[in-house]
C-alpha cells in the first residue's frame, strides 16, 4: 500500500451550457458539453497514522477547513472505510478561484481518486462517480476529463470524441470572482428560462465535436454558447468588455465559462493564442495559454 500521492487535476471549460428547465430541489436541468484543460492544480496526499483530516494550501482564498471539497471527498471516504485512519492533503493551487472552472471540484476529484490508490480500495470509474456526485455537480466529470456530454444538473455523463490539443486563451479578471449559487438563482429569479427564444445548437456541436479534427474548430468555435452570460455580462461589465475585447483580436470563438469569471477563447493554433493573450493588458487581468486535454485526474508525473 502506498503512503503518499501526487496527482494533476485539471480544470476545465464550458464549450456549451444550455439551462432547459427548472427542477424541484432547486437545481436546473442542464446540457453542456465539458472540457478538460491542461491548467492543474497538484494535490498531494499521504496518510497520517491518526483519524485526523488536514487540508494545507498557502492560498488566502482556499478553506483549510470542513468546507473544502478536498475535506469532504475525504470525509466521505473516510466514513464509508473508517479502518484507514486520517490523510493529510496538500494542494498547490494553479487553477484561480471563484473562474467558473471547476477548481474546487477538481480538487475533489482528485481526493477521490488519490485516496481510492493510497487505501488500494479498487473502486471502478464508474463507483467514483456516484461518490463524487455526492459533492457537486462538476466533480464526476472531473473524474475521468476529457470531452464530455452531461445533462440532467450535470451529473449524468456521455463521452464524446476527445477533443485535444484545441488552442485555448484563458483570461481572468484579478479580483473578480463570480458566485455559480447566484448566477443559477439570478437566472431563475429573472424568468430567463421562460422568455427565452429556443436556442438547442446542442445537436449541431456536438455533430462539430464527432468530425474529430481540425477541420471542425472554427465550426465549434461558432456553435459556443453559455445562459449564464445573459445574466452575468449585464451584472459584471468588465466582463462583457474583456469579451468584446477577445472579439476584436484573431479569435475563432469567445465564451465565458460556466457561471463566470473566467472568459476563453478558441485560437487557430498556439501562435494565434499567444499573439491574442499579448494583447490582453496583464496590469488586472491573468492570462493563461493552454490547449485542451483528453485527461481527468492523473498522477503528477516529475
Amino acid at each position: 500500500m502506498l503512503s503518499s500521492i501526487s496527482l494533476k487535476a485539471p480544470a476545465k471549460i464550458n464549450l456549451y451550457l444550455e439551462i432547459t428547465g427548472n427542477r424541484p430541489d432547486g437545481y436546473h436541468d442542464l446540457v453542456m458539453v465539458l472540457q478538460s484543460i491542461n491548467l492543474s492544480d497538484r494535490i498531494d496526499i499521504k496518510m497520517t497514522g491518526t483519524d485526523q483530516i488536514y487540508i494545507h494550501c498557502v492560498h488566502p482564498e482556499v478553506p483549510t477547513d470542513q468546507t473544502n471539497l478536498a475535506y469532504k471527498a475525504a470525509k466521505l471516504l473516510q466514513n464509508l472505510y473508517p479502518n484507514f485512519g486520517g490523510v493529510e492533503i496538500t494542494i498547490t493551487k494553479n487553477i484561480p478561484i471563484g473562474a467558473g472552472l471547476a477548481g474546487g471540484s477538481t480538487n475533489g476529484a482528485a481526493v477521490l481518486v488519490g485516496i481510492d490508490r493510497l487505501w488500494d480500495l479498487g473502486l471502478t470509474q464508474g463507483e467514483l462517480r456516484e461518490l463524487a456526485a455526492q459533492l457537486g455537480s462538476d466533480v464526476p466529470f472531473c473524474i475521468s476529463g476529457g470531452t464530455v456530454l452531461a445533462v440532467g444538473r450535470g451529473e449524468l455523463l456521455s463521452p464524446l470524441p476527445a477533443l485535444e490539443n484545441l488552442a485555448l486563451v484563458i483570461c481572468k479578471p484579478r479580483k473578480l470572482g463570480i458566485s455559480t449559487v447566484w448566477a443559477y438563482q439570478t437566472f431563475r429569479s429573472q424568468g430567463l428560462l421562460a422568455n427565452k427564444n429556443p436556442h438547442s445548437h446542442s445537436s449541431q456541436m456536438l455533430a462539430a465535436i464527432a468530425t474529430r479534427d481540425e477541420s471542425s474548430h472554427p465550426q465549434i468555435a461558432k456553435l459556443l454558447y453559455n445562459d449564464l452570460e445573459r445574466v452575468v455580462l449585464p451584472a459584471y461589465p468588465e466582463i462583457a468588455e474583456l469579451r468584446q475585447h477577445l472579439q476584436n483580436q484573431e479569435s475563432l470563438g469567445i465564451l465565458m465559462s460556466g457561471s463566470g469569471s473566467t472568459v476563453f477563447a478558441i485560437a487557430r493554433n498556439l501562435e494565434s493564442a499567444q499573439r491574442i493573450a499579448e494583447s490582453i493588458s496583464p496590469d488586472n487581468i491573468d492570462v493563461w495559454v493552454t490547449t485542451t486535454s483528453i485527461h481527468g485526474i492523473q498522477e503528477w508525473e516529475a
